[in-house]
Parts: C-alpha cells; sequence; structure tokens
C-alpha cells in the first residue's frame, strides 16, 4: 500500500474535523437551560439583539422584592426567526410584555426563550403551546 500525499492530507483533514466536531456540538447545546421549569413573568424589554448566531432579548422583571433586575433570554438564530416572520424590530424598547423562558440552572438571570405575548396581543414564540392564564 503506498502512502501518497494526498491520503496523508485527506487522513489529516479528517482527524482534524472530527477533533473539532465536538466544539460546534457543543456550542448549541441547551444543557445549562432547566427545561422542566418554565418561567413565565410580566417584563419590560430592554433591548432585542438581531445578531448571529442567536438573538438575546435583553429585559427587566421585579423581583420578590420589586426591585429591577435585568434579564438576558436567548433565542434561536436570525435566519431561522425571519422565516417565522420575525425582523429586527419585533421586540422594541420598552414594550411590556409576558414572556415564557427555560431558567439557567445554576440561578443566573437569564434563558432560553420559548414565547411571548404582548400588550395589544400579539405572540411570538410557542406561547399557544404554554397552559397560561391571559
Amino acid at each position: 500500500m503506498s502512502c501518497n500525499s494526498s491520503s496523508i492530507r485527506n487522513t489529516v483533514l479528517v482527524y482534524l474535523l472530527c477533533s473539532y466536531s465536538q466544539f460546534a456540538v457543543a456550542h448549541h447545546s441547551s444543557a445549562m437551560f432547566d427545561k422542566t421549569d418554565i418561567r413565565t413573568l410580566n417584563a419590560t424589554v430592554k433591548e432585542f439583539q438581531w445578531a448571529n448566531p442567536h438573538v438575546w432579548i435583553q429585559i427587566y422583571i421585579l423581583n420578590s422584592n420589586q426591585e429591577r433586575e435585568e434579564w438576558s433570554i436567548e433565542g434561536i438564530g436570525i435566519n431561522t426567526l425571519f422565516r417565522r416572520g420575525w425582523r429586527p424590530n419585533s421586540f422594541v424598547a420598552g414594550d411590556s410584555i409576558q414572556i415564557s423562558f427555560n431558567p439557567m440552572l445554576d440561578g443566573t438571570n437569564a434563558g432560553a426563550f420559548i414565547g411571548a405575548k404582548f400588550e395589544d396581543g400579539k405572540i411570538l414564540g410557542k406561547w399557544s403551546m404554554l397552559k397560561t392564564k391571559d
């Protein structure tokens, strides 16, 4: 069996692809979110970050002491959201919303977006799948 530079190059390339594929999987993991806990809260939008690889919704909520806390809610990629009708102005600073999300397992003020309902009744995400009080 002869070994030429082309086959060595291909072997090295396959090795590198396999070695680094774990990082791509880890990046798209949702293991840090508590999928058994769905929180639905009243919030005010601080900022909507329309960016790859994921959108972020910065919100303010009132905690149990009625103090304002900032939370970071992670959404999915803009390509998918655009096909679902979302736009860079889907959330505007100052919007009052109800928002549902899976919180972080470590208790930090962040979560994975599930759905949102605006004061005018507009819904984004999987709101209709949630059992919430209107």
